[in-house]
């Protein structure tokens, strides 16, 4: 039976550059952001559905985002509506994941709201990838389309980071150089396979 390690972090934190690490490291990695991806891009399963709570936010590219973002980013009844849609897909996909990778010693679940949706019961160990907020601040706000108020909004919707590092098994710096980064994550996968063979 394989440890499932959940992979967290707030935005801008550098979570994808860490599970990146570990698929180096031939572990597997199950992505629930890119499973969100394919469930909205062309032809995927919830487009309809999406559709049909939010009429003109699809085409043939799959959902538009922003135009996705735009409805639902302060609307928490939008919100809630759209997760109630999207999570349970997303974990039965997760499921399949795990059964999948379930003869490997470890496999890694990277879900960006492990806290805040309670995915958390679900693993058996937690890694939270974190940085100085100046570097956060720095990083997500040079990203296209991004402003102060909507780093706000979506901080607003995550734990905040000191509270994610005390919840936390293992705690992954990406704040100084990769190489401390890289080492952070080659300690957790030993400390994890010694777990593995002991327990």
């Amino acid at each position: 039976m394989s440890i499932v390690l959940g992979l967290t972090g707030s935005i801008g934190m550098g979570k994808s550059t860490v599970a990146a690490m570990f698929r180096e490291k031939g572990i597997p990695v199950f992505d629930s952001d890119a499973a969100v991806r394919r469930l909205q891009g062309p032809g995927g399963l919830l487009l309809a559905a999406i559709e049909a709570l939010h009429p003109g936010v699809t085409g043939p590219g799959g959902v538009d985002r922003v135009r996705l973002g735009a409805a639902v980013m302060g609307n928490k009844i939008a919100l809630h509506r759209l997760e109630r849609l999207i999570h349970p897909e997303v974990e039965r996909e997760r499921r399949r994941f795990l059964r999948r990778y379930r003869a490997r010693p470890l496999v890694v679940a990277d879900v960006p709201l492990l806290f805040e949706k309670g995915f958390w019961r679900r693993v058996d160990l937690i890694a939270v990838v974190s940085a100085p907020a100046w570097k956060q601040n720095a990083r997500v706000l040079g990203r296209a389309g991004m402003s102060w108020a909507r780093l706000e909004q979506v901080r607003a919707l995550q734990l905040p980071d000191a509270a994610k590092r005390r919840r936390a098994d293992f705690v992954i710096p990406t704040g100084g150089s990769i190489q401390t980064t890289r080492a952070a994550v080659r300690r957790i996968i030993a400390a994890c396979m010694a777990r593995g063979i002991s327990g």
